[in-house]
């Protein structure tokens, strides 16, 4: 009996469409933690573990966000496939806007601070994931690179738009229905503009401004395709043109 009740239990789980739409990215944000204080020790002397945390908890991240992804995979309604084009388009402006300032910063030799310091016209040379870290150690290199492409690649977009898209615009459209009765891509200016003010405060403050005008554009692509495939091959397209940019000009602040 104790058995069939904890498979019942686990069936009724993977059946939850909240739990499936939010436990992806919860779980990615709360491992995300352990990049933080007092994980963290920012010391070189410290063991790599502890100096830089983040070599090992984006490959924990992949692993535990993508058995999630698997585990909820029945609840995830990707049809119809269409609006690749549109999408590719929005993704190419969205990511535009996103690393716009900084090379505007850079190649007006702009003074830090300031107003437009805050809209993203800044140096975005340090900080953010640096794969150099293993930069003698070549095979460790490339495979911390290609964990870091995956991550930000194939996780993230799933994890993300299951969220924004699927759940929370859909959540805020209309609170007193079941979320996943709402068809997708449903519009309201509230669910639109709400979605797109929670997915700008989950980034850092310098990505706030161009946070906000890429979640207008995916809002716009859920609303016009009503396809979340759509919505996640745009921020897989994005992120992908962000890790090249990332890779050829050494701005690693952005990742």
């Amino acid at each position: 009996m104790a058995g069939r009740g904890w498979r019942a239990g686990i069936r009724a789980l993977r059946e939850d469409p909240a739990a499936a739409h939010i436990a992806p990215l919860a779980a990615f944000l709360l491992l995300l933690l352990l990049t933080q204080e007092p994980v963290l020790i920012d010391n070189t002397l410290q063991p790599w573990y502890r100096h830089a945390p983040e070599q090992w908890v984006y490959p924990l991240q992949c692993l535990v966000a993508g058995a999630l992804l698997w585990f909820f995979r029945r609840a995830y309604v990707l049809t119809p496939l269409r609006g690749w084009g549109f999408a590719t388009v929005c993704a190419l402006v969205g990511i535009g806007l996103w690393i716009a300032p900084s090379e505007f910063y850079r190649a007006w030799r702009m003074e830090p601070g300031g107003l437009l310091h805050f809209l993203g016209f800044q140096d975005r040379s340090e900080g953010g994931f640096d794969p150099r870290f293993f930069r003698d150690h070549s095979l460790l290199y490339c495979g911390a690179i290609a964990l870091r492409l995956f991550r930000m690649i194939v996780i993230v977009p799933f994890i993300e738009e299951i969220f924004w898209r699927g759940f929370l615009m859909r959540f805020l459209y209309d609170r007193n229905r079941d979320f996943h009765r709402v068809p997708f891509g449903s519009f309201s200016w509230f669910s639109l503009v709400g979605t797109s003010l929670a997915f700008m405060l989950a980034h850092q403050p310098a990505d706030y401004a161009a946070a906000f005008l890429y979640g207008l554009l995916a809002g716009w692509v859920a609303i016009r395709t009503r396809s979340l495939a759509a919505c996640i091959w745009m921020h897989a397209v994005a992120n992908l043109v962000l890790g090249v940019y990332v890779l050829w000009t050494g701005q690693r602040g952005f990742w």
